[in-house]
């Protein structure tokens, strides 16, 4: 900062003209210093400037061989160097060094085989200690014969650490030239990549441009209308729909082999694999072409020759966009041998651990060259269909009156509505017949939903939620109001909850897409198009069927005839089912478009998008059950524009922070005692019940050491380090996948099964290095790690094993964590092994992370943290720095899942946009959005000081304030049709009211968090748990489940030293419409 004195010497303005002059001479001179050093790294630069920075000495630069850019070795502002940075992000694998640079114009490529991708490339010095050869990892540094020649393969580095080329192959710019050059951010990166994919010459300049890479609008708490929330919902869906459409259909293999069959329904399948790419976007591993292309160099005397702890690289990365069963690809015949041809399928079979080939099944095959195996290609075909309905959800939402009920429509909304009760006849015994006998807490829940139209069930890992949702849609369905709809995200959901409802003896009908029904599945004998196969009352249609099946197709005619037959048969059967069950977007088929559900279930609600769950919930929905678990993996959404919105965060958890209050199932039957302890005391305050004792968790015949006998788990030190993988946009570390191996090996040999062991790493780099690692170096027969399933975190949610082993992968100086961060992911690792769990880790960078630091620390204290040979582990002498009290101030709603996209922060305060309490609330409270995480400002904050604990409760009823019982009725009574609104939609709210139900109506509380303080009919013995808030251990508890060391309450003993921890200790964040003037919190108004 800098002044200039424009006054006269005696301290008076000189002649007005003379000081603009002088002023304008001074700040010309000081404009011009500056402009001569800011020239220098933005004017006249040489082609082989640093794209993002502008630094351009030959020592330092690389140029890209995809984008033709040029880019330097420093690091500026962000974690890794410029040109790695710009090869994950623009995937491009192939560089050349600069002519005038140490090595020459080197294009960098395998010694042995040609392989030009940097990521697979490293070093191994010859013995003579003069030269150095490059080698890819794999197969050419880890081949056998190498060891004949003057290289030792235990030496191989890669040529890319820590994110940065080593800086003998390129050099990396010193500080004071990073400093002089242009700045640039991470994040401005990110965008002017992403403007390169439309316009590769654009620059810096560009990015401040009008239109350029706008914002969508975030997501709300609450809305003012449905149309309000179609305007925001649509266009995160639009931008979600558009990444898809381009991700799929820029995946087009040439040159594919192809083998033919013909399937057991006279459809043509054909076999393909597809090859490896220098993309990195193959699915599966295929070996290089060894090609006779020489690079050898002086090594440098800088470089050490000491082994590096090995770090390998994966060895087939799946194709970027997800290929699952169903997906439709187009094949087309290029060659000469055949007529050209097109044709379509569905795939019926992905690449897994026994072989790499995809089947598809045509539609068609008519002109098919089954003759011909050469020349094929194949394309990812795109399908709208899943986006059409949400949106059409979304519009149906906001123009019909009948879509949902007026109490669903406000509640979805957040608006104020006076809660309702559902007059049924509740049934003397609610353990539906043919499931297993409910728990207390699964009593409650059956109990509690039948009465409630919208209902939010959170069910912690093996807990039974499937068997509690499968008892709720029994009682539902016998009450006689029309089928229910049930319905889940995936079709693995769909199916483990249909099998359920079918054995409770339920009318069942699984309603499949049209491109799913050649899958088979566990309830494919419930699918509706089998269930019609099967039908005597309609002879006709099974004669055509019959017909249909022998000759592959039917005459005109007769086609029209059997098209109207199926047509009823799919009526009739629908029409008389108990139950549909079918995926969430499945539920916008056109075959259930004229009908109406009085009651549906989502489950897994918590892994589905809004507008994903609002498909379902327009057919008419009046009473409304979400089953989830906001505290495992939430939705996947592959556009970041879209997930950073809002489109990430899930139905049930707006309705969580709006103050509907989840109802937990408590006792888990899943984990031994001392795996559930931890996951417990951390994601669910202790509150976890183990339904499941430690001998009964003991297996019989097997014959492992523990290092703590009455402990099965332990965390096993590694000190690997890792490394980016192939496609640059993962990680993996060989010397974790050595000690999987050997632990596996281990497990077998002590008797467990295959089927039985679970692999989970976060990185699919690892996944796939792991599979091939353990059927070429495993010590026992190929075909046992086959067996052995070997996934990400995403794939085994919802999922259990016997025995768990988690590979962490992370061990690095500057990069963090990554994935691992996600307190989601540790929770679901953790809670899927009944007998064992196992990690692989290097605690060194784990440690640095609060939520890893306690769980190093536990394992620690259980004497369960362990070094050395897997045959005489020893206890690891490692120290960590103690535990600090897990704190989340941005979002303590959601406890510490960061995934949440509102600030809970301001739920809290009287007079915020999400003040609940009738006074001090802005007028346009709907139209303001709320902060998404991590957009928090860094300036000052009122409510920055406050030292929130994490342990939230999240299903327990909060403390009431002092005389809040003493309101028979409530905090406040006839607050039915939302405040300030006066039909202003043509009636809408009229129309929509709370009489709809055809259910009674009580003056209630407006939270179900206080409902259950103050209505007896909710509650059930030792089930109302009263008023215990986390400043009292939970009741709920075992003993000896609460860990001393680890229970939240040891966290809690000094924090509440002002009134808004007291308030927060009241957990006011679930507390729905509890207003602060009742007495329990005053002073607040100095936050």
């Amino acid at each position: 900062m800098f002044c200039v004195q424009v006054n006269g010497p005696d301290g008076v303005l000189p002649n007005g003209e003379d000081a603009v002059v002088k002023t304008s001479q001074l700040l010309a001179e000081l404009n011009f210093e500056e402009d001569e050093e800011d020239t220098y790294y933005t004017k006249d630069l040489p082609v082989h400037a640093c794209s993002y920075c502008g630094i351009h000495d030959p020592a330092c630069v690389v140029y890209c061989n995809t984008s033709k850019k040029w880019f330097c070795n420093g690091r500026g502002n962000t974690s890794g160097s410029h040109i790695v940075n710009h090869l994950v992000r623009a995937k491009c694998k192939e560089v050349t060094l600069h002519k005038d640079g140490p090595l020459g114009e080197t294009v960098l490529e395998c010694y042995n085989c040609g392989c030009r991708n940097v990521f697979l490339l490293g070093f191994i010095p010859a013995k003579a200690d003069s030269v150095v050869v490059l080698l890819c990892r794999q197969p050419c540094a880890s081949q056998s014969s190498l060891k004949d020649i003057n290289w030792d393969s235990s030496q191989w580095q890669p040529l890319i650490q820590d994110r940065c080329f080593l800086s003998w192959l390129v050099k990396i710019p010193s500080e004071q030239e990073q400093l002089r050059a242009r700045q640039i951010t991470a994040q401005q990166i990110n965008k002017l990549e992403e403007l390169w994919k439309e316009n590769p010459t654009a620059t810096l300049e560009d990015l401040e441009k009008p239109g350029v890479d706008e914002e969508p609008q975030h997501v709300l708490l609450r809305y003012e209308d449905a149309y309000q929330y179609q305007n925001i919902f649509g266009p995160l869906v639009k931008l979600e729909a558009d990444y898809d459409k381009k991700l799929k259909e820029s995946q087009t293999q040439d040159n594919i082999t192809v083998r033919w069959d013909l399937g057991l329904n006279k459809k043509r399948i054909a076999y393909f694999t597809l090859p490896k790419t220098d993309s990195g976007g193959n699915i599966y591993f295929q070996h290089l072409l060894c090609l006779p292309v020489v690079h050898i160099h002086p090594i440098p005397n800088t470089v050490s020759h000491a082994s590096l702890i090995d770090v390998c690289t994966d060895l087939s990365v799946r194709v970027h966009m997800r290929l699952m069963q169903g997906d439709e690809i187009c094949l087309r015949y290029k060659g000469d041998m055949a007529p050209l041809w097109k044709g379509i399928g569905h795939v019926i079979k992905v690449p897994d651990n026994y072989g790499d080939e995809i089947a598809i099944e045509l539609r068609s095959s008519a002109g098919a060259p089954v003759e011909v195996p050469h020349n094929f290609q194949v394309d990812f075909v795109w399908k709208s269909t899943s986006f059409d309905r949400m949106q059409s959800a979304l519009k149906t939402f906001a123009v019909d009156e009948t879509s949902v009920s007026g109490y669903i429509y406000h509640k979805l909304l957040g608006h104020e509505v006076e809660d309702v009760i559902i007059k049924c006849q509740l049934p003397k015994r609610f353990t539906a017949q043919g499931l297993p006998d409910l728990n207390h807490s699964q009593v409650y829940a059956v109990k509690t939903v039948l009465q409630r139209p919208l209902s939010l069930i959170q069910g912690p890992p093996g807990t039974g939620k499937t068997v509690t949702s499968a008892t709720i849609v029994y009682h539902l369905a016998r009450q006689g109001n029309g089928p229910v709809l049930v319905c889940a995200p995936s079709n693995i959901a769909v199916d483990q909850l249909t099998e359920k409802i079918h054995q409770t003896g339920l009318k069942v009908v699984r309603l499949c897409a049209k491109s799913r029904e050649a899958i088979d599945s566990p309830v494919s004998f419930l699918a509706l198009h089998n269930q019609i196969r099967n039908m005597d009352s309609m002879p006709e249609l099974q004669k055509l069927q019959q017909l249909k099946d022998e000759t592959g197709e039917l005459s005109s005619s007769d086609e029209k005839r059997y098209r109207a037959l199926k047509r009823t048969a799919e009526r009739e059967l629908l029409m008389n089912a108990d139950v549909i069950c079918c995926t969430c977007v499945g539920a916008g088929d056109p075959r259930l478009a004229k009908m109406q559900f009085r009651s549906i279930l989502i489950d897994e609600s918590t892994q589905a998008t809004e507008p994903e769950c609002m498909v379902p919930v327009v057919l008419g929905a009046k009473q409304l059950i979400l089953v989830g678990d906001h505290c495992q993996l939430g939705p996947v959404v592959m556009c970041k524009k879209a997930a950073k919105a809002g489109l990430s965060q899930s139905l049930f958890e707006r309705l969580v922070v709006l103050g509907i209050r989840p109802i937990r199932l408590q006792v888990q039957y899943r984990m031994h005692p001392a795996l559930s302890a931890f996951p417990s005391n951390i994601f669910y305050e202790g509150s976890l019940q183990n339904g499941v004792t430690a001998a009964d968790r003991i297996k019989k015949g097997f014959d492992f050491q523990w290092p703590q006998p009455d402990k099965p788990m332990f965390f096993y030190v590694t000190q690997g380090q890792e490394e980016i993988a192939s496609s640059g946009t993962s990680y993996l570390n060989r010397t974790e996948a050595a000690n999987v191996e050997k632990i596996t090996t281990r497990l077998l040999k002590a008797g467990a099964k295959p089927d039985q062991i679970g692999i989970i790493t976060p990185y699919e780099g690892q996944r796939s290095y792991l599979v091939q690692y353990m059927q070429f170096s495993g010590s026992l027969h190929t075909k046992l790690y086959q067996e052995v399933e070997i996934a990400s975190v995403d794939a085994f949610q919802g999922r259990e094993k016997d025995f768990i082993i988690l590979s962490c992968v992370r061990a690095n100086e500057h990069q963090g964590i990554g994935f691992l961060n996600d307190p989601r992911r540790l929770n679901v690792a953790l809670t899927r092994a009944r007998y064992g769990v196992i990690i692989v880790g290097n605690p060194k960078a784990l440690s640095k992370q609060p939520l890893w630091n306690h769980l190093l620390n536990y394992y620690k204290e259980q004497k369960v943290l362990v070094e050395g040979p897997l045959n005489n582990l020893r206890e690891s002498l490692m120290q960590f720095s103690k535990p600090r009290k897990l704190v989340n101030t941005i979002n303590p709603g959601a406890r510490f899942m960061s995934t949440a996209m509102y600030d809970a922060r301001e739920a809290m305060i009287p007079g915020s946009v999400y003040d609940r309490s009738s006074t001090g609330r802005p007028s346009n409270m709907y139209f303001q959005t709320h902060d998404q995480v991590g957009m928090i400002g860094t300036g000052p904050n009122p409510m920055g000081s406050m030292n929130i604990p994490i342990p939230f409760n999240l299903v327990m009823p909060p403390m009431p304030p002092p005389g809040y019982l003493g309101q028979v009725n409530g905090p406040a009574a006839g607050r039915g049709a939302p405040k300030g609104k006066t039909g202003g939609r043509g009636g809408r709210q009229r129309n929509r009211g709370t009489g709809n139900h055809g259910s009674g109506q009580a003056n209630m509380p407006n939270s179900q968090a206080s409902q259950d303080l103050v209505s007896q009919p909710f509650s059930q013995g030792p089930l109302t748990q009263g008023y215990i808030t986390m400043s009292q251990p939970s009741q709920m508890s075992q003993p000896g489940l609460s860990q001393p060391e680890l229970s939240q309450d040891s966290y809690l003993g000094d924090e509440f030293k002002s009134q808004m921890d007291v308030a927060l200790s009241q957990d006011s964040t679930y507390q729905g419409e509890r207003a602060y003037q009742h007495g329990g919190v005053t002073g607040l108004s100095q936050y």
